[in-house]
């Protein structure tokens, strides 16, 4: 284990481990859920849920990992004392690692399309009119294409390593990210009928919490941070052992859900400035317009309401886009194939090689059938499964693993921990107030 890789500064940990929480679902999903959500009292609720829910979830996956530095498998069944807890441990690690590969599978055709509208927008503005319509109409050939283009990129990546491939890249693309949405935070804002959008987004009706609000803000503040399917134990696992895991964790929270309320700056004036222009932003049932409708149907619209510079905020938006699809991506990749590389005599490249052919088989087969297979690949993973594991990485965190085990492993970094206000609060809150709340998310998500 001597030899194993492990990030090279605190900084690239946070950088890596916060592009993997910064996702699609940060871009569109959070300000979608609050614009949904009763606006502005959403965004405070969610704030409360990353810090009481999500914080507390990420950290039992950053200890596990650095304490045994290794795949989620092979962690989970070391922290286990017993044949029974070894072979549930077995069981929940194998089921994360197939999670996050089945995850990736649809969110390489997801991100896919971003590149596609990326392109587009090149297309547009150099006049090839039919190539431009080729790049935004929905068709097997198109996602396939882009799919194996986006794949590729992500294999190159995690083949070339934690610090050569995961850290390097990662520094890289967030600061360009971040750059991108305030840019494009200052032009939308600028524009008519953005007003209308920042009000609701920032003026709080506190009338508007009620529980379906609180459970939708509970499992956004969850799902944002990549939880329950290994991504964080492994980048936990790549850290030293003298990195302060508390402080960290509280890092990769706050640059989160600040990145979360950040997007939202963007996307709900952006609706409302596309509003003003004419675009329909609400269904017929009166629900604000969510998901890939929005991404590919009312911005792209705005876009084309503002002329020239109509194609130069297309081109941004959706660069902004495919790197928030490349950061997450690369974590997911990332769980099955350390367990490859470290569980088989394959090294780091043929391990992604095979995993990345799998997860690209497997999102090929999901193309054939799309209509058959795509909502219920999501539904599986990010609805029913990923809470689930959650919950189960909470109890193996709470219940299975020893205490004095666990604490040994946090004073590593941090010596006081024993003293401070984390530690006389944590152990409990992740054995009972974690599975709890983690499991009424999944309910309110199951039968809503």
């Amino acid at each position: 284990m001597s030899s194993r890789e492990q990030f090279s500064s605190k900084t690239g940990f946070v950088m890596a481990a916060a592009g993997s929480a910064i996702g699609l679902g940060n871009i569109w999903g959070f300000p979608t859920q609050t614009a949904s959500n009763g606006g502005a009292a959403f965004v405070v609720v969610y704030f409360s849920m990353a810090l009481f829910l999500a914080y507390p979830a990420l950290m039992a996956e950053l200890i596990i990992g650095r304490y045994a530095r290794a795949n989620m498998v092979t962690a989970l069944r070391l922290i286990s004392p017993g044949a029974a807890s070894k072979a549930i441990a077995t069981g929940v690690g194998f089921t994360g690692v197939i999670i996050a590969s089945l995850i990736l599978s649809f969110y390489a055709i997801v991100a896919g399309w971003m590149v596609a509208f990326l392109l587009e927008s090149i297309t547009s503005t150099i006049g090839l009119d039919s190539v431009s319509s080729w790049l935004t109409t929905f068709s097997f050939e198109r996602n396939m294409i882009f799919m194996a283009l986006f794949m590729t990129l992500t294999m190159s990546i995690v083949a070339s390593g934690v610090e050569g491939g995961i850290e390097k890249w990662s520094t890289r693309l967030m600061p360009m990210l971040i750059v991108i949405l305030i840019s494009l935070i200052i032009y939308v804002t600028t524009q008519e009928g953005a007003s209308e959008g920042l009000e609701i987004y920032l003026v709080p009706d506190f009338s508007q919490i009620n529980p379906a609000l609180i459970i939708d803000a509970m499992g956004q503040a969850f799902f944002s941070l990549s939880l329950g399917v290994g991504t964080m134990l492994i980048y936990g696992s790549y850290l030293g052992k003298d990195e302060s895991l508390p402080k960290l964790g509280a890092a990769v929270t706050l640059i989160d859900a600040s990145i979360a309320f950040t997007a939202g700056l963007l996307i709900i004036p952006a609706i409302y400035v596309a509003k003003y222009n004419g675009a329909e932003v609400f269904s017929d049932s009166g629900l604000l317009i969510a998901g890939p409708d929005l991404i590919f149907q009312v911005l792209p619209s705005l876009f084309s309401s503002m002329g020239s510079a109509g194609l130069l905020v297309a081109f941004a938006f959706f660069s902004l886009m495919t790197i928030a699809s490349l950061t997450s991506s690369i974590s997911m990749l990332e769980v099955p194939v350390a367990l490859a590389a470290e569980e088989t005599s394959s090294g780091r490249v043929k391990a992604t090689i095979v995993i990345g052919s799998i997860v690209f088989g497997i999102s090929s087969i999901i193309l054939v059938n799309f209509e058959l297979l795509f909502d219920f690949v999501i539904n599986l993973t990010t609805v029913y499964s990923q809470p689930l594991l959650g919950v189960m990485l909470c109890i193996f965190a709470g219940w299975v693993w020893h205490r004095n085990t666990l604490l040994k492993e946090i004073q590593s970094g941090h010596p006081d921990i024993e003293k401070s206000l984390f530690w006389k609060i944590w152990p409990h809150y992740v054995r009972f107030v974690c599975p709890v709340l983690i499991l009424a998310a999944f309910i309110q998500s199951v039968v809503a």
